[in-house]
């Protein structure tokens, strides 16, 4: 319903009016939100918000700069040269201390799912803070149960048992031991750009360039290659369950797609060379994320885990951002590969932003795990937890947001990808539901990656026209966009409008 109500109020307003040519903030939004202003364009004009902030009031930037730097991890995380201070949130928008008003495009790193501070969740969350906050596991409490039997029972047969931790490290470090201790193995498969964690444990698993140390860690792990139909060595025009395929050609037929045929032999090799006879299990995400929204060709995965069951391994499916019916068509990205994955593995948009994840995976496994480790959690399954997780799920279908992924997103993909035809320099525009990659390079033809300065300004012209987007790729060379699950197709436009003038804006820059 609150969804409805937002579409029809936000059909009043004129699509037209994103080439509107004046800037101001809209009236229905705070007076004070002031608007960047940009030297070569004017920006497009941002759809309408009923949401008015409140005024910021807390540390001056400057001070909170200062307390970042001599307080806070070095590791230079935030984007953007002057990092944003952001104040307050509401669905698909993020205010900051300057009264700046932003289109989140990439949810807190693909974690905000129904919209930050949803109102329903919002008051769940209140509700159940002032009844009881933490027990631990050694105590029971309704909203853990409750929470275990809804989630259950979005899961087909045999995925029934789960286990309640914080975070997608923490339950992919639990996945891979549960994996060694069912099938008294120690190898563990994961693919080449993926990303599984950076717990020491998980490290082992991702393999993106920037979260590998030289240090040992994560033991008993191998990488294999990334059947990539863009970048890598085969692809072409019928891989991916996607509405927009890559430019390359190939002689497949829509039914028979060579390079899967090609990837598989390479997974193949890793299984003969790399390896011991007998492994414990391989990780895949459904459509890898930091690696830049990279999609495999279709059916691949259904004979990789066939390949792994028959070496005596489990397969586990990483859902961390692909879940909660993020892709659309399917509330579990595995089940668009037609797959039935031995564990799967959740968090990010579980709880909406809250810290929460699970590993759920079949009765038989969590036997074996249980003899082998008194298994605890101090902190998975808070009652605090667990009431937000049921509160997002009833979300997630009252407002119909699976479909909404599949509707909004599929128009997404097909608006971008006129972006891909009218620019060299974006070479491939993927995805699938509200989880779409727009990979930029030098040319075409080389599919070289566009150099990161050139990135980076593309990426400050967003924002300072009021559109949020993430960045993947080994090269940071992906723009990644995700946005909340409640997106809307004229929030769609004003993003397109935007990304668009930022690419005509760094053309100017490059002619000149």
């Amino acid at each position: 319903m609150a969804l409805a109500w937002r579409k029809l109020r936000k059909a009043f307003y004129l699509e037209t009016s994103l080439r509107i040519l004046h800037l101001c903030p809209p009236s229905s939004c705070a007076p004070w939100i002031s608007v960047p202003r940009l030297s070569l364009h004017t920006k497009p004009s941002m759809p309408p918000c009923d949401f008015s902030p409140e005024r910021y009031q807390s540390l001056p930037y400057s001070r909170a700069l200062e307390i970042h730097k001599q307080h806070l991890s070095p590791v230079e995380t935030a984007y953007f040269q002057k990092p944003l201070l952001l104040h307050q949130g509401h669905m698909e928008w993020l205010f900051d201390s300057e009264g700046n008003r932003y289109l989140d495009f990439f949810s807190g790193i693909v974690t905000v799912s129904v919209g930050h501070c949803h109102p329903k969740v919002t008051a769940v969350a209140q509700k159940q803070m002032d009844h009881l906050w933490h027990t631990s596991s050694v105590f029971f409490h309704p909203p853990m149960h409750e929470y275990a039997e809804k989630l259950a029972e979005l899961l087909p047969e045999p995925l029934k048992v789960i286990f309640l931790v914080n975070s997608g490290s923490e339950a992919n470090d639990l996945a891979m031991v549960m994996a060694r201790t069912y099938s008294k193995h120690t190898d563990i498969i994961s693919f080449r750009g993926g990303y599984h964690g950076c717990s020491p444990y998980t490290l082992g698993l991702t393999n993106v360039g920037i979260y590998k140390m030289e240090l040992p860690n994560g033991m008993g792990c191998q990488s294999t290659m990334c059947p990539d139909v863009f970048r890598g060595p085969w692809g072409g025009s019928y891989c991916r369950d996607s509405p927009v395929q890559t430019v390359r050609k190939c002689s497949c037929t829509p039914d028979c797609c060579q390079a899967k045929e090609q990837y598989i032999e390479q997974f193949k090799e890793t299984l003969n060379t790399s390896v011991a006879k007998s492994i414990a299990g391989f990780f895949a995400e459904p459509i890898q994320g930091v690696n830049g929204v990279v999609q495999y060709p279709k059916e691949f995965l259904k004979e990789a885990f066939a390949l792994v069951r028959e070496r005596g391994g489990v397969c586990i499916a990483d859902e961390v951002q692909t879940g909660f019916g993020r892709l659309g068509s399917h509330f579990w990205g595995f089940q668009s590969h037609d797959v039935l994955p031995d564990i799967v593995t959740m968090a990010k948009g579980i709880g909406n932003g809250f810290p929460m994840a699970a590993v759920v995976t079949t009765p038989e496994i969590a036997k074996s795990l249980a003899k082998c480790l008194q298994h605890f959690n101090t902190f998975g399954g808070s009652p605090l937890a667990c009431a937000i997780g049921s509160a997002v799920l009833q979300v997630i279908k009252e407002e119909n947001l699976q479909k909404n992924s599949q509707e909004v997103g599929t128009y997404m993909l097909l608006k971008f990808a006129e972006l891909r035809d009218e620019f060299d320099i974006i070479g491939d525009v993927r995805g699938k539901g509200l989880m779409m990659g727009i990979e930029m390079v030098q040319d075409k033809m080389s599919r070289q990656p566009l150099p990161k300065t050139e990135v980076n300004q593309i990426h400050e012209d967003c924002k300072d026209m009021g559109l949020l987007v993430g960045r993947g790729g080994i090269f940071s060379q992906t723009f990644r966009i995700a946005p909340p699950m409640c997106i809307t197709k004229l929030e769609v436009d004003f993003a397109f409008e935007v990304f668009r003038t930022a690419l005509l804006q760094h053309m100017e820059r490059r002619a000149k």
